[in-house]
């Protein structure tokens, strides 16, 4: 089949996850057909640079042999059994011990899932549970962050922060509030004030007010109706948002003085990205829960889970009975025997190590030079996340109006020199595999100013021919 055949079929069958259905359809879609390394390959015969690792979670990169030949193994072992009805499996077992060794040490027990959407909504019912059997059942109140992401699953959904899920979501679970998200370039350099005013906020200041922002949410709604705080260690779909150095110690501070879990969402972080294992590691926190996905299989197979602390977990079997949730691919043996060995594989390797000491430095080096053009506002990484701020006006850092549609635009543009980037409304970020070298990086830099310099270009041309349709209105 040709491209445009299998665009037709798409057209015609293929519903696509967050799209706008009609304009695709107008559009049509790109054909992947094969990938190897940190390079995809479309129908067309173009070779794209995958900045983004799929979604966030090739993180050894495609055409990885050593994972395939696990699957194949697995699938003629044993190629399903479930986990419930006190049956288990090889696989899952391997990879429940070999997860808690690599997590914080007070995180000895794993719950598995299908995904980071089915791995939230575990912990929703998770930590309302403890707390009923901990004796405080009004201990139900989650609070999350503002445009946080945490899957899109009706749970997953209303734990994040999102207003454009929210608006097509319907009713949301109740009893989940959002607090401000640690943001400085989009809300704290001109951060609104208590009483109404309009104020700058350095960084670190702005760090800590955010974190005051989540006490006062605590005070609100009552420490005793309170049973969780959510959030990512940085945001990723929200615009790979790192917050200031002082919010987490200060978020720390915060929920030292009052009875609340500390759920860590690491379906984006965790498995190397930020130079840990774990963000909550980055971050010197010490998490009751953290989901996990995406990283845990390098996406190869869907697999995610909720690694769950010894405070937590004891409570939940010594008191629980049954807990009556999970799902039918819960730990399954072939998606639990391919994350095993690409752990194995990120081992062997050394490439948690890789990110921190070598190529995390060294992307921050280049991306950071693109600060320099003249429509980026802002340019940040850590580890292998990074982000490019898209403004009108340097000098301010004034916004492109929204209806220009700006980072889609730089999106488009630079799908079509050879590289994928993501556009969160004006914020461009990337977020390539974890194998990636030094050249790759040299030329995702590279394609990312030629993406930002014809972007530039059109921008200018448009600007032109909207004076030139004005000149000549004026004149008849």
């Amino acid at each position: 089949m040709n491209t445009e055949a299998y665009r037709q079929l798409d057209r015609e069958h293929h519903l696509h996850p967050f799209t706008d259905f009609k304009a695709l359809g107008e559009e049509g879609s790109r054909i992947v057909t094969h990938a190897k390394g940190v390079y995809i390959h479309d129908s067309e015969g173009h070779r794209i640079l995958d900045a983004m690792a799929g979604l966030w979670c090739v993180n050894l990169g495609y055409g990885r042999e050593e994972l395939v030949e696990a699957a194949t193994v697995q699938l003629r072992e044993l190629p399903y059994y479930n986990n419930f009805f006190k049956s288990t499996h090889p696989p899952a077992v391997k990879l429940a011990e070999a997860l808690c060794r690599l997590a914080p040490s007070h995180m000895n027990r794993v719950f598995f899932t299908g995904s980071g959407s089915e791995a939230n909504d575990t912990v929703l019912r998770m930590v309302r549970r403890y707390w009923t059997l901990e004796g405080k059942p009004d201990k139900q109140w989650v609070i999350a962050r503002e445009n946080s992401y945490h899957g899109s699953t009706v749970a997953g959904m209303s734990l994040g922060g999102m207003a454009p899920m929210h608006a097509q979501g319907g009713p949301t679970v109740p009893k989940i509030a959002h607090v401000r998200q640690p943001y400085w370039f989009g809300e704290g350099r001109l951060g609104e004030g208590g009483d109404g005013e309009e104020r700058r906020f350095g960084p670190e200041a702005f760090g800590r007010e955010c974190a005051a922002a989540l006490e006062a949410k605590i005070q609100e709604l009552g420490e005793e109706n309170v049973a969780a705080f959510i959030a990512e260690p940085l945001q990723g779909a929200g615009g790979a948002i790192i917050p200031p150095a002082s919010y987490w110690p200060a978020v720390k501070e915060v929920l030292a003085r009052y009875n609340v879990l500390l759920v860590m969402d690491e379906v984006i972080c965790g498995f190397g990205r930020l130079g840990e294992w774990f963000g909550s590691v980055y971050y010197d926190l010490e998490p009751d829960l953290m989901s996990i996905a995406k990283g845990l299989s390098s996406g190869y197979l869907p697999i995610g889970g909720v690694l769950v602390g010894d405070r937590v977990a004891e409570t939940l079997i010594e008191r629980g009975g049954e807990f009556v949730h999970g799902f039918t691919y819960s730990g399954h043996p072939v998606c639990a025997a391919v994350a095993l060995k690409n752990l194995e594989l990120m081992q062997a390797e050394g490439i948690v190590e890789r990110v921190r000491e070598d190529i995390g430095p060294y992307l921050f080096e280049r991306w950071t030079t693109l600060a320099e053009h003249p429509l980026v506002g802002e340019a940040r990484s850590l580890g292998l996340v990074g982000a490019l701020e898209l403004v009108a006006d340097k000098t301010h850092g004034k916004r492109f109006a929204k209806d220009l549609a700006v980072g889609n635009l730089c999106r488009d543009i630079s799908f079509d020199l050879g590289l994928v980037m993501r556009s969160v409304g004006d914020t461009m970020i990337i977020s390539p595999p974890l194998v990636i070298t030094r050249a790759e990086i040299d030329e995702l830099v590279r394609l990312a100013g030629a993406a930002l310099d014809e972007t530039a270009r059109r921008l200018a041309a448009r600007e032109q021919a909207d004076e030139s349709t004005l000149r000549e209105e004026s004149r008849s």
